[in-house]
């Protein structure tokens, strides 16, 4: 029984489970200041609340373009918040009501006229071992 076990751990560990990857291109960014940070959520409870994400990811930023990269992903349904921090602050600046000021856009480029977008808007399916792909472009 002990070596069945072994043997088990062994060939899990030689064939760990299939991780995907999530690569978010970033476009629309109208400055080299700051930093474009993006947040990765697994659902609907907490999404567009940086502190509730799954993972964050921060590049300084490029009028070219930048690229936020999420790995080692199980299979399901996500959605990426992408904001230009322009100032370096570390937040989404917004005004008395809530609406951003600085450029900001989620996956699928969801922007509905409103509200803000929610998770359901801005989700995507990743599946297997590779990498989805996704493009948001920014703006205010």
């Amino acid at each position: 029984m002990m070596r069945s076990a072994a043997l088990l751990l062994a060939l899990a560990a030689a064939n760990p489970a299939p991780a995907a990857s999530l690569v978010v291109d970033v476009d629309g960014i109208a400055s080299a200041e700051g930093s474009v940070g993006c947040a990765l959520y697994t659902g609907p409870e907490g999404f567009l609340d940086s502190a509730r994400a799954a993972a964050l990811v921060a590049v300084p930023a490029d009028p070219a373009g930048v690229t936020c990269r999420f790995d080692g992903l199980a299979d399901g349904i996500y959605a990426v918040a992408v904001h230009h921090d322009v100032n370096g602050n570390g937040e989404v600046d917004t005004n008395l009501i809530g609406i951003p000021q600085e450029p900001w856009g989620v996956t699928n480029n969801a922007r509905p006229r409103m509200s803000a977008p929610s998770f359901e808007d801005a989700a995507l399916r990743v599946e297997g071992d590779g990498a989805a792909a996704a493009r948001v472009t920014v703006a205010e």
